[in-house]
């Protein structure tokens, strides 16, 4: 299995030859947008991200967030989710396993998890219906385990909650 670091350099040989592709030179701004979002497993914002770039390089700017952020999406290395919240996150996707997210409409935590179950189930549907999926997204809403045993009444939601923790499981 390669180190973390050899994924790293992987995943910065397909940023380097995309940009390139794009018609657009290697900055050390870019460079280091990549490497921290790299070392990041969270699910980010594109505010999120600027925050942290933000400590290490306080000349970088949003707008070049998003715009790495744009490049990393167009070379599969980032993957858009939305969680409900009418904001756009991003997660990684250059060699990360397929995965389904639970969200805790109370405290923001996401799940990620995988079943294959509920893969096999998917495809059977698929069939039934002649239908030839191209890729799909599963999210499931509702409370945390944590917030229901914190909380009374943990239907509703506090506006603005962030999902902070990502948690990764297998279902079998």
């Amino acid at each position: 299995m390669a180190s973390k670091k050899d994924k790293f350099e992987a995943e910065k040989e397909i940023f380097v030859e995309h940009i390139k592709a794009a018609g657009l030179r290697r900055t050390d701004q870019r460079d280091l947008i990549l490497e921290i979002f790299l070392s990041t497993e969270e699910h980010l914002t594109s505010e999120d991200l600027h925050s942290i770039v933000h400590k290490k390089d306080p000349t970088i700017g949003l707008t070049t967030i998003y715009r790495t952020l744009k490049l990393l999406t167009e070379a599969g290395l980032a993957r858009e989710v939305r969680f409900g919240d009418n904001k756009t996150y991003y997660e990684h996707h250059y060699n990360h396993e397929h995965h389904d997210h639970m969200i805790c409409t109370h405290c923001g935590k996401v799940i990620e998890f995988f079943s294959p179950a509920i893969e096999d189930l998917q495809d059977q549907m698929a069939d039934k219906f002649g239908f030839r999926p191209t890729h799909h997204s599963l999210r499931l809403w509702g409370v945390c385990a944590e917030c229901q045993m914190t909380s009374q009444d943990a239907t509703t939601a506090p506006s603005g909650a962030q999902p902070r923790v990502r948690v990764k499981t297998a279902i079998h």
